[in-house]
């Protein structure tokens, strides 16, 4: 417990996250924004297309001064981290201006967190080395933590991929099913309407 509390207060100051689960309208661009206070922050972005469409967007990552850090088209994720040259707000934005019907849902995360680590409180009888131990382990475990974060993210997009498949599949065959079912309906009266035709003429003939 002592040792959650610890790494909590050692993380807590460095990052700030922003996560979070967008409804993108067709013929929509949102944007959404990131102040970055520290010059040289290290700033990581997120993105993955978990419904609607074909799994694609177009994105842009905007610095101060309208300037065009990162950009990409029909992309259906992206994971990226760059250092900001310039303290200001900072500009992510996702455009589905290419579908004219097709909504679609974007998880994405912004992250933005300083180079410089925060030091733990010293305790009487602990050397410096343990200390540095100490911190060092912490700072491994969180960037453990965030591998598997990224993995978890990853798998899940790959789940909603494959559910949002096997829906599009299973609309398919029962359309097909409905539309088989239909033309055989119709064959079967138009085969009983000949029938009838042949011998209503065969019996005019007769008589």
């Amino acid at each position: 417990m002592k040792f959650s509390i610890l790494a909590s207060c050692l993380l807590a100051p460095l990052v700030s996250t922003t996560a979070l689960t967008y409804k993108l309208d067709a013929n929509e661009k949102a944007c959404f924004f990131s102040n970055v206070e520290n010059k040289g922050a290290k700033v990581a972005f997120y993105f993955a297309v978990q419904a609607g469409g074909s799994f694609d967007v177009d994105y842009e990552v905007v610095g101060p001064g309208d300037k065009i850090i990162l950009d990409g088209q029909k992309e259906r994720q992206g994971d990226f981290v760059f250092t900001a040259g310039e303290t200001g707000e900072y500009r992510f934005c996702f455009n589905n201006q290419m579908s004219t019907f097709a909504e679609k849902f974007v998880d994405f995360e912004i992250a933005v967190e300083n180079e410089e680590r925060a030091s733990i409180p010293s305790k009487q009888g602990t050397s410096p080395e343990q200390t540095s131990a100490l911190e060092e382990s912490i700072f491994k475990l969180s960037g453990q933590l965030s591998t598997i974060t990224r993995n978890q993210k990853y798998f899940r997009t790959r789940e909603n991929r494959n559910f949002s498949t096997v829906r599009s599949t299973e609309r398919r065959i029962f359309n097909f099913s409905v539309i088989e079912s239909l033309m055989m309906v119709c064959m079967a009266g138009l085969q009983v309407f000949i029938v009838r035709f042949f011998f209503q003429g065969a019996r005019k003939g007769y008589v």
